[in-house]
């Protein structure tokens, strides 16, 4: 019996409200990958893995970073399915950020065995997440966010002060160069299903982080039953510490 029958199977006999808050099977053993997909989310581009690629090269893995477009959330799904339709499966997919939308809707791909979330959103199928995080404090690098038209952006100032805080500042300002703006429209998006809930998850928190807020971050990791560590670090735990988000992706691939 796979997971969604036995939960409607609970459901059923009104045993599920024991089970308290809905969650994914906790990480098990995990199917030893041969790719890593890799995708982006707001205020960056694909080049904002370029730290962690090497190290999972050198584990043997065939890796790719996905160039998001930002424009919608179906696009965005689109372009990740693209990419993992190329992969030799088992493939690893993991998203930071934003990307944590993607990574949960095109997670339900066949070939994706392990899911691994870096300071992302975790939305369940259908969850409004505007909504969600609504009720936790809003994030300092919110009020950074500036429009021309349809197209967001953040300010220097919060880019280098909200989003990578624990970087050296002439870093920072180099990812502030390549910021890709993102479409309005991006944010509306919803996913239609919910890869944790059948796929091995693993999440890594940052604890210093101003653009998700960290207890957002650990209530949508303990929902899911991820595998779960805490990085000191802000929303650029990626960058700023490569050595340990790396770790986490080479145990979803099985490698560690």
């Amino acid at each position: 019996m796979d997971r969604r029958t036995f939960v409607a199977s609970l459901a059923a006999t009104g045993a599920l409200a024991a089970l308290g808050p809905a969650s994914a099977q906790s990480p098990g053993p995990v199917p030893a990958a041969r790719s890593v997909v890799l995708v982006h989310g707001l205020f960056a581009d694909g080049s904002c893995w370029s730290e962690v690629i090497p190290i999972l090269q050198g584990a043997g893995l065939s890796v790719t970073s996905v160039q998001n477009p930002l424009t919608s959330l179906d696009e965005a799904v689109a372009a990740a399915r693209r990419v993992l339709a190329r992969q030799e499966g088992p493939v690893v997919l993991a998203g930071h950020s934003f990307s944590g939308m993607i990574v949960t809707e095109a997670g339900a791909d066949p070939k994706v065995s392990a899911l691994v979330y870096v300071a992302a959103r975790a939305p369940d199928a259908g969850e409004d997440y505007t909504a969600l995080a609504s009720g936790y404090p809003t994030p300092p690098a919110s009020a950074g966010i500036v429009f021309d038209g349809d197209e967001g952006r953040l300010t220097e100032e919060a880019f280098l002060r909200d989003f990578a805080g624990d970087l050296p500042a002439a870093k920072a300002r180099v990812l502030y160069a390549v910021q890709e703006p993102f479409h309005r429209a991006l944010l509306a998006g919803r996913t239609s299903q919910a890869a944790w809930r059948s796929k091995p998850s693993f999440y890594a928190v940052s604890t210093e982080d101003r653009t998700i807020n960290p207890d957002l971050q650990r209530f949508m990791a303990k929902r899911m039953g991820a595998d779960i560590i805490e990085v000191k670090a802000s929303h650029l735990a990626l960058i700023s510490q490569p050595q340990t988000i790396a770790g986490l992706i080479l145990k979803a691939a099985g490698r560690r």
